[in-house]
């Protein structure tokens, strides 16, 4: 078993055995930041994980609040793990990269934790944050396109995957423009965060295991995610749509 995926398995133990714990101490409270945004991970069936992990990050976000850590710090960082992530991936460190995408989602989870703990939420801070998002998400499948470059089916997935990924975000922000809030679908920035990583820390495994060429199971599993992120762009253009006048 490759380090990173020692790794996974051992941060997953630790998590499965956490949430007996989150179930009964937190007797069905939920993260009231989560509630309040709204937020749905596979369609609201695994609204339990988005709660227990808001509930497992908490002692960091403590942790950063006392030593004075700002958004624009979790900003800062995000976009620099964001950056590495394409690097990575681009130099063939699948593992790495996918360990560096999930530190960029983590900085962007807890800015707005931080924002809004400190009573330092703004336009600015919103704009700030979902931008760089983009950024961030540019970034890691530029790294896959480096990573393919050498595959006509693969550069085409990825560029799909990319061009959905965006699309999703901007059908939301063009109907906010004109007072639809058009979020929702299979898959959003968390299913798209989560299948990246995944795939980058299992692929060399099972690739490795099963004799396939190392990045086969990863470009299945960006295919997957560019079919569902054009899916959801076109339900949210879609819903937007029939809102409007």
């Amino acid at each position: 078993m490759s380090p990173g995926l020692s790794i996974l398995v051992t941060v997953l133990g630790i998590a499965i055995l956490s949430m007996p714990v989150f179930a009964v101490t937190r007797r069905g409270q939920k993260d009231a930041d989560a509630e309040r945004k709204g937020s749905r991970f596979l369609l609201g069936v695994g609204d339990f994980l988005i709660h227990w992990f808001m509930w497992a990050i908490g002692p960091v976000e403590r942790l950063l609040l006392k030593i004075g850590a700002t958004p624009n710090h979790m900003n800062a960082f995000g976009l620099l793990f964001g950056l590495l992530s394409g690097i990575l991936i681009g130099t063939r460190h699948l593992e790495a990269g996918g360990w560096a995408i999930a530190l960029a989602g983590i900085c962007d989870i807890l800015d707005g934790r931080l924002a809004r703990a400190q009573e330092v939420a703004s336009p600015y801070g919103k704009f700030i944050d979902s931008t760089l998002d983009r950024f961030v998400e540019t970034f890691a499948f530029l790294g896959f396109a480096v990573y393919f470059g050498g595959q006509t089916i693969g550069a085409l997935i990825v560029a799909a995957g990319l061009g959905g990924s965006l699309l999703v975000s901007y059908a939301q922000a063009r109907g906010e423009t004109v007072g639809v809030s058009g979020s929702g679908g299979l898959m959003q920035r968390a299913e798209r965060l989560v299948l990246q990583i995944l795939a980058c820390l299992v692929d060399p495994t099972v690739t490795r295991v099963a004799g396939w060429e190392e990045g086969t199971l990863l470009l299945w599993v960006l295919a997957v995610m560019a079919v569902g992120s054009m899916g959801t762009a076109i339900y949210r253009t879609a819903w937007i749509a029939r809102k409007l006048p």
